[in-house]
């Protein structure tokens, strides 16, 4: 009987995360290496259609593994129900997108298998029999190669921008749906959730962003970044920066990309006056189309973007915004 990958895909609030897409596709990509099948898990009380969403992709077969005590998230409830899933199906991996939540609980599950977990992983490559995942390390400048040495299951997260959402192949015929009745005793989940918790009304998560407008040192002045809002605004898109930017509390932390900050995989990103230092890089390398502005020809983001403009971005910002509203019509 063929190995089998279980994605267990992050829902929340009874919407899909579309990092899980991603890791299907790294999945899928695993599967054409090893020819091991693939599966899917959801967790939550209620989630049929998101079960029914994500069994359009090329799988084996969806999960709903439902329960009324998982309505709201717990580390202490996801790692319960999965627990007592995983020791009935008995995959070989078990891949999960690196999100907040994911962080949250995958460790705990993991080492109720006595398991260890390769998280944030970049890649990876079949060598021989193994599976190996690529690992960064030391802020982006070094990276690592990791392997399973013990039995399955084996546990591992992709980062957020590894793989291509809109690229994880589509079935034919959708999965087979399976609903699994998890029971969770009250003694299982130590802590009460409270409603989620949100910085502040601005607080965005540009994980979901599809169009990412960035600035660096090269916007001078922090009256000046008004003119990057002014093209997020004009692109549908998200204001963002690097660290110096929201260390000088020119925008706020949430805004922030890069190693220390958040890891986005957006449509688009621009770069306006943001030189490419890695630990921003790390943050945003998985953009499907990166476009860099930037004085200063050598400039090590020049290395990465698919489109670069050499000039001040002063320049050439204020008509870029007036052409995207000519042509957007607005």
């Amino acid at each position: 009987m063929a190995a089998t990958i279980l994605v267990v895909v992050e829902q929340r609030e009874g919407k899909l995360n579309r990092v899980s897409w991603e890791t299907i596709k790294g999945a899928q990509d695993i599967a054409a290496q090893t020819g091991w099948s693939i599966e899917a898990a959801v967790v939550g009380s209620g989630i049929s259609a998101i079960a029914t969403e994500v069994a359009s992709k090329e799988l084996s077969r969806v999960h709903a593994i439902e329960s009324p005590k998982l309505g709201r998230y717990t580390p202490d409830g996801f790692a319960f129900a999965l627990k007592q899933f995983i020791s009935e199906c008995k995959p070989q991996l078990v891949l999960m997108p690196h999100t907040y939540q994911v962080r949250d609980f995958a460790p705990k599950l993991a080492t109720a298998f006595g398991r260890t977990l390769i998280s944030d992983s970049i890649g990876f490559k079949k060598d021989g029999d193994r599976v190996v995942f690529t690992r960064s390390m030391f802020q982006g400048k070094l990276a690592a190669d990791v392997s399973f040495t013990g039995d399955p299951p084996w546990f591992a997260t992709f980062q957020n921008g590894t793989f291509r959402g809109d690229q994880a192949r589509t079935a034919v015929s959708a999965a087979p749906v399976e609903t699994v009745n998890i029971d969770v005793p009250d003694s299982a989940i130590r802590t009460k959730p409270e409603e989620p918790f949100k910085e502040a009304k601005q607080a965005v998560d540009l994980t979901q962003a599809e169009i990412i407008v960035a600035v660096g040192r090269g916007i001078k002045e922090q009256k000046n970044i008004d003119i990057a809002k002014q093209l997020a605004d004009a692109l549908g898109g998200e204001i963002a920066a690097s660290r110096p930017i929201c260390d000088a509390g020119w925008l706020p932390m949430d805004r922030q990309i890069g190693s220390s900050g958040q890891t986005v995989a957006p449509k688009l990103y621009l770069a306006l006056g943001i030189s490419g230092a890695i630990q921003h890089i790390v943050g945003m390398k998985g953009a499907r189309s990166i476009i860099a502005i930037n004085k200063d020809s050598e400039a090590p983001i020049f290395e990465i973007a698919d489109f670069g403009v050499v000039g001040n971005l002063f320049d050439i910002v204020p008509p870029l915004i007036e052409e995207i509203k000519k042509v957007r019509g607005t």
